[in-house]
């Protein structure tokens, strides 16, 4: 059986969305988890994200958009609510392995990682959700297109856009002459 059987059963039986749950609890909790570093916080607007989407199941269509892609949706905008209604500041949960990579290399020093992570910390949430999303947890360009519903190219190009702003606040003494 593929998702658009168990969507349109969802539609008819409720039930029948326990198929979505099961395939994508854990994954949609880890995406928030990385945005609030809080379990039970992690699990409460994970249960929403479901709720959500077992209440709007029939407005989902498939047009180009995963119904993964439009969890992860539907996760980002309640993370959003989240912070705006509890003016909390957004959590940057980052390994210095993560870090490293995005300076693309590995043997980079500690206090270059400390500067990074302090730049990481300081962008806009909008921003930081295209880094996290492509290098902390890999995805495809075209995974976060469907997800920020915006097109592959246009994801390209931000993610290219953040990196040199971030490239740009890191210190030139903090890169290696290769020459």
């Amino acid at each position: 059986m593929n998702e658009e059987y168990y969507l349109k059963a969802s539609v008819k039986d409720p039930k029948a969305f326990k198929y979505f749950y099961d395939l994508y609890f854990k994954s949609i909790f880890l995406f928030i988890f990385r945005r609030t570093d809080d379990e039970a916080l992690s699990e409460d607007i994970t249960q929403q994200v479901f709720l959500i989407a077992l209440q709007n199941i029939k407005k989902f269509e498939y047009r180009g958009i995963k119904f993964s892609s439009w969890l992860y949706r539907i996760a980002l905008s309640e993370l959003a609510k989240y912070y705006r209604d509890n003016k909390k500041i957004r959590v940057v949960s980052l390994e210095s392995k993560d870090i490293a990579e995005l300076i693309e290399d590995d043997s980079i020093a500690f206090e270059r990682n400390t500067i990074v992570f302090k730049i990481l910390k300081q962008l806009p949430q909008k921003e930081l959700e295209f880094i996290e999303m492509r290098f902390f947890e890999k995805r495809s360009f075209s995974e976060i297109a469907e997800i920020k519903n915006i097109s592959e190219n246009n994801a390209k190009v931000k993610v290219h856009r953040i990196l040199n702003s971030i490239r740009k606040l890191i210190p030139a003494k903090h890169f290696h002459d290769y020459e």
